[in-house]
């Protein structure tokens, strides 16, 4: 599982996974856990959770909740939302408990443990930063609790015992009758209430993983069902303002996932995935890490409800296309350190530049491979990464970051996995098709990856680097060991030269607060507020309203604009749509001026990738094969 991080900010949106067992108890070892979430009896916007774990026969037990998730890269210590943690016996009586840490709690008399009960609180609520920073937890692996929606990432409620991670879970979650539920975990049916008030959904789980696997959400949720080949897909979204809909998503993601799928092949899929959609509203409480936390079976989806209809759209391609694809890696192609997670004391592997890296390159690719962007558009997004990517420590071995990867002096870079990660696997691609004459690719290098090693059966972390020589050319050999175990920077020139691509002036769209790439147009002083700087006039909408530099904004469709609520009115400008009617108020050299406007495309003129005219057969040949197979 792997988070993919998007942040609205003034610097622009990035749109944003121990080898040996335990000892079990043998008491317990064979009984199912059973588990039960009461939605009916919330306490103070806190959801009553029963662990019933059958009978130990050790006089002391330890149980857990998730201090990390596998594809945050983050500590989350879910630990810390759990209030009124109560041990009882047989008699109903309390037990003696020991809070060992944030996440732990010790049992003690665990022969006479007939179960546990606590409250959780939500993530969503205390939110300040959406997991980008700070002590929050990204949104799409957080929680929600509130009247009309329940966002269940279930490692955010149920824990493990130490030795009993292995045994199966029996779930069972009790909620309003009229709710909408969805889930991939295996469903065993479900029992109304007498007075018919509510309804107890019964799930399975064949251990620990499958719960933290399985996301729910409750609610007045919107769904719609379709089929992709093969694969039956569920999108339910929750709209708190019934601004979006999931039939207006519907079309985008089955255009989107018919593409995936034709590009994917014969690889292995799974008979149904769950697209869970939560819209932010921006309230206080709501959340503000936007991106998605992918899993075997489905993701989990955070962004803004005031995103217009097509950059919604755009969004969700990007975003849930980069989820999707994860069934390749690691769900197919991991290490041992992802197929025996420990979530309170994790080890990671050194390959997120494959787990990461190469999944967000599959999900532009895919993109132009299959039509739905133009080569352009996708030149535009390898040049947006390469720019990005310079922000971060380029001389860092990505072998080295990805194992440090919660260090101080390493986690600071992970972003660069969706930056860099992509341009490796981009280079890689690129290499095994001029190596074959476009015979093989990055994508047939997975795939045969895959059929090697599968979902059951983890590679050596050490080793893959030395396998995936073997399996292809020395030339990829050498470049994994100089650019991701070395520390030597990517001459990217070499790699454009060979599909016959090179710099020039290019004219792209943008948004209205950029012109072009990461080119803010908007700066700001503490005796002066926000204005508009030179760059604007590279922005061909404000061009086109006379702005100047130095304009001073002073509101922003009604709202004033301070330096204090500037990244969330600018980021707001974000999701500005063509159409939309905008009203401005600036101040120039003193006196008031109004821009009252539709919006139209913006564009901007950079210096971007274009197609070489002087390019040989050659080079040409080699791009379409990477462009177009």
């Amino acid at each position: 599982m792997k988070n993919y991080i998007s942040i609205i900010a003034l610097s622009g949106l990035l749109l944003g996974c121990g080898p040996t067992k335990p000892k079990v108890d043998d008491s317990a070892a064979n009984n199912p856990i059973v588990t039960a979430l009461d939605l009916m009896s919330i306490d103070n916007d806190r959801v009553p959770v029963t662990i019933n774990p059958g009978r130990f026969t050790v006089e002391t037990v330890t149980y857990r909740l998730p201090k990390v998730v596998q594809g945050t890269y983050s500590v989350a210590d879910y630990g810390r939302y759990v209030d009124d943690f109560t041990a009882l016996d047989y008699d109903g009586n309390t037990l003696s408990v020991d809070k060992v840490d944030t996440n732990t709690w010790s049992i003690s008399d665990a022969t006479k443990l007939d179960k546990i009960t606590y409250l959780v609180n939500d993530t969503f609520d205390t939110e300040k930063q959406g997991g980008i920073g700070g002590e929050d937890i990204f949104s799409p692996a957080g929680t929600n609790i509130e009247p009309n929606n329940y966002v269940l990432n279930l490692h955010g409620f149920i824990g493990y015992f130490d030795n009993l991670k292995t045994n199966q879970y029996a779930l069972d979650v009790t909620a309003p009758a009229d709710f909408a539920r969805t889930s991939a975990l295996e469903d065993k049916g479900s029992e109304a209430s007498a007075d018919g008030k509510s309804i107890t959904s019964k799930y399975f789980a064949q251990r620990y993983f499958d719960i933290t696997d399985n996301p729910m959400m409750y609610g007045k949720l919107d769904v719609e069902e379709f089929m992709v080949g093969d694969i039956k897909i569920v999108l339910s979204v929750f709209s708190p303002n019934k601004t979006h809909t999931a039939a207006s998503l519907k079309q985008t993601m089955f255009d989107m996932m018919q593409g995936q799928k034709a590009y994917l092949g014969d690889v292995n899929s799974t008979p149904r995935y769950d697209i869970y959609l939560y819209l932010s509203d921006g309230s206080e409480t709501a959340p503000k890490g936007f991106g998605a936390l992918e899993h075997h079976t489905s993701t989990v989806v955070v962004l803004p409800e005031s995103m217009p209809e097509a950059a919604l759209a755009k969004s969700m391609t990007d975003v849930v296309a980069h989820e999707f694809f994860h069934i390749v890696t690691p769900l197919s192609v991991h290490s041992e350190d992802v197929h025996y997670f420990d979530y309170n004391n994790p080890t990671f592997s050194k390959h997120l530049w494959m787990y990461e890296g190469v999944t967000e390159y599959f999900a532009q690719h895919f993109q132009v491979y299959k039509g739905l962007v133009k080569p352009s558009d996708f030149y535009n997004v390898v040049k947006g990464k390469i720019d990005f990517s310079k922000r971060y420590n380029d001389a860092q071995s990505f072998t080295v970051m990805s194992e440090n990867v919660l260090k101080e002096g390493y986690k600071e870079n992970y972003v660069n996995v969706y930056q860099k990660g992509a341009l490796i696997g981009m280079c890689i691609d690129i290499l095994m098709r001029s190596e074959s004459n476009g015979t093989r690719s990055m994508l047939s290098l997975m795939k045969e990856l895959s059929a090697k090693y599968g979902k059951s059966k983890p590679f050596v972390d050490d080793n893959l680097i030395t396998e995936i020589t073997a399996m292809t050319y020395p030339s990829v050999g050498e470049f994994l060991k100089t650019h991701v175990e070395g520390d030597v920077p990517i001459n990217y020139e070499d790699f454009f030269k060979m599909v016959g691509l090179t710099n020039g002036e290019t004219e792209v769209e943008t948004n209205y607060i950029f012109a072009g790439g990461q080119n803010i147009i908007f700066s700001g002083a503490p005796d002066k507020g926000i204005f508009f700087t030179e760059v604007a006039l590279n922005n061909s909408f404000w061009k086109s309203q006379g702005i100047q530099a130095n304009d001073v904004i002073k509101t922003v469709n009604g709202k004033e604009l301070t330096l204090q609520n500037a990244q969330e009115v600018i980021g707001g400008m974000v999701t500005w749509g063509e159409g939309q009617d905008i009203e401005m108020g600036l101040e120039r050299n003193g006196e008031p001026v109004t821009v009252k406007a539709k919006l139209t495309k913006a564009y901007a003129t950079i210096s971007g990738l274009k197609e070489d005219d002087n390019a040989t057969q050659t080079q040409v040949d080699l791009r379409n094969a990477w462009l177009k197979g």
